[in-house]
């Protein structure tokens, strides 16, 4: 089976991401391209980042056949074809990747599986650092698109997942966004942000904060967005209210997480998601909650599997496929 490939597709809000795992779930390519933001814009229509998936993809093919990967060795296709694992989930983004690849599943004659791009995070970090080791364990999955916590269970071939709470109103990434782009930074801003806040001495925010909105394990940003545009607006240090948006984040998620711990029994955390890249939030969110008053034990990938990809996908599709031919 090791000689058997899993392609895994996923066409996501800002990543055209293709990856093809071997039979033993080893990586024999990972491609992305980011889609672009005009400078000064704060995201794409669906429309738009649609129709730039539509041209990134061949180039991700001719990108794979480059490299020696021969697809007719292709055992199983894999795409996320909603954000979430739930009926009503639904993101126009997402039929570029899932058109491909049942397409490629109907001309090679194997399986197609569709799966969630929240599945594809949770199982792309758990690739990166190893699985969790409990059957049930409590997530944060933190983008630009999405800012929710989780219960999750292992079930055959993936997870089954209890959303505990999420943004009342704008996403983490989205309040990084905005404020990055108001700030001159290229769009998505958080990398831009967090070099930002690290050039400020000593990480001191100058006496800027902004509030922190948590209610049991949902957060809102509307508010802490308002804050930060004044702030900009009156002329304050853009290295100190890059660091207060941090700082405002961490706050919220570490709020939130510290609610879902105190109602469930599962002290496993697996972080996933672009803005489970920051460095800055990682350090103070590991500091806060692994402290043995808390008990909690942090699990983080690496900033290449928190950002949009589509190892996950490949990997639910392998663990699918394998579950399927275990059957027979």
């Amino acid at each position: 089976m090791d000689e058997c490939y899993v392609l895994g597709i996923d066409t996501s809000n800002y990543t055209t991401s293709v990856c093809v795992l071997d039979g033993s779930g080893a990586v024999r390519f990972d491609g992305r391209l980011l889609l672009d933001v005009k400078r000064g814009e704060r995201g794409l229509r669906q429309s738009e980042a649609l129709f730039q998936h539509v041209r990134h993809l061949p180039e991700l093919a001719e990108e794979m056949a480059r490299k020696g990967v021969d697809l007719k060795k292709t055992a199983a296709v894999a795409a996320s074809v909603r954000p979430r694992p739930a009926p009503d989930s639904y993101m126009p983004v997402f039929l570029a990747g899932e058109g491909l690849g049942r397409s490629l599943a109907a001309g090679l004659q194997v399986p197609f599986y569709a799966v969630s791009h929240q599945e594809g995070h949770l199982a792309a970090a758990e690739a990166d650092v190893g699985d969790v080791p409990a059957a049930s364990f409590l997530a944060a999955h933190v983008s630009g698109g999405t800012t929710d916590i989780l219960r999750v269970e292992r079930k055959p071939g993936g997870y089954r997942i209890d959303t505990l709470g999420q943004s009342m109103d704008l996403h983490a990434g989205q309040l990084i966004d905005r404020v990055g782009v108001a700030l001159g930074l290229p769009f998505p801003a958080g990398p831009a942000l967090e070099r930002l806040a690290q050039s400020l001495a000593g990480g001191d925010s100058g006496g800027i904060a902004l509030p922190v909105f948590v209610r049991g394990c949902s957060i809102s940003f509307s508010g802490p967005q308002t804050r930060a545009l004044r702030w900009i607006a009156d002329g304050a240090s853009p290295a100190q209210v890059a660091m207060a948006v941090q700082r405002c984040v961490a706050r919220a998620l570490e709020k939130a997480l510290l609610h879902a711990l105190a109602e469930h029994e599962e002290r496993h955390i697996l972080m996933v998601g672009g803005v489970a890249s920051n460095a800055w939030i990682r350090h103070r969110l590991t500091h806060r909650l692994s402290h043995p008053a808390v008990g909690a034990v942090l699990h983080w990938a690496g900033p290449e599997y928190s950002r949009d990809n589509a190892r996950g996908v490949a990997r639910l599709g392998l663990a699918a496929f394998r579950e399927e031919l275990n059957s027979v």
